[in-house]
């Protein structure tokens, strides 16, 4: 994915802190605003467009929670990381109350925060490309309507499948033949993309497969440490 002219609005109050993580993102092509509060980062929010922003929790004036609130008025759709200091359950849930598309407790490896960035913007990449409206997907021989979340194989009774499972093999068939990354599914349809619920969709991966053995030509793989891909062998030009 492509980071160069990509725009971030960074909001924090630590100046050194921040200087350094301005510092790192331009060093990865990005383009990056620095606010030192969220009064000021509001202002700068609604002077220009954004790509991403990223905001600190705790800040003077204005937290990091009403800043979101506000870009959210204002825009719905730009991509919201929240930086803290505090690891309580109660302040993530509020996070992603509010908007967040993910959520980094300080201290935390900026390898890490770059990586988050990038599984983002290629999630709303991807999401921008493809028509919202369409919900039906040909997968080999099976036939997805994710709208009323069907599975069918020929004449045989569609199978119901749940919303996970359908979110899943949609933005699989969206990627066909093409590496679908686990932090995308992850923060796309988990909203998190820790331990717990990496293995929760490893699951769900086990559920999809014993669905698509109905066409020996579909096959979910797994491409190790990055993702998976739905291949379609033998598919018709």
């Amino acid at each position: 994915m492509e980071t160069e002219n990509k725009k971030i609005l960074l909001v924090e109050d630590d100046p050194n802190f921040g200087a350094i993580l301005k510092d790192y993102l331009v060093l990865n092509d990005f383009d990056v605003v620095l606010a030192k509060n969220g009064m000021e980062g509001f202002e700068k929010f609604k002077k220009d467009i954004f790509d991403l922003c990223i905001l600190d929790v705790m800040m003077p004036y204005k937290d990091g929670y009403t800043l979101a609130k506000e870009i959210r008025e204002k825009n719905k759709e730009v991509p919201l990381i929240f930086l803290t200091a505090k690891s309580m359950k109660e302040d993530v849930l509020k996070g992603y109350k509010v908007g967040a598309d993910d959520y980094l407790n300080k201290p935390f490896d900026s390898e890490v925060l770059l990586m988050k960035i990038k599984a983002i913007m290629q999630r709303k990449q991807s999401e921008s490309k493809t028509d919202n409206l369409k919900f039906e997907f040909q997968i080999g021989k099976l036939h997805l309507n994710s709208k009323l979340r069907f599975l069918t194989f020929g004449n045989q009774e569609p199978i119901k499948l749940s919303p996970k499972e359908n979110e899943l093999l949609k933005m699989l068939a969206l990627h066909e033949n093409d590496l679908m990354p686990r932090e995308l599914a992850l923060t796309k349809i988990w909203r998190d993309d820790n331990y717990f619920t990496s293995r929760s969709m490893d699951v769900y991966i086990a559920k999809l497969r014993k669905y698509l053995k109905m066409d020996p030509d579909v096959e979910i793989l797994n491409i190790h440490g990055e993702g998976f891909r739905l291949v379609i062998k033998n598919k018709s030009i």
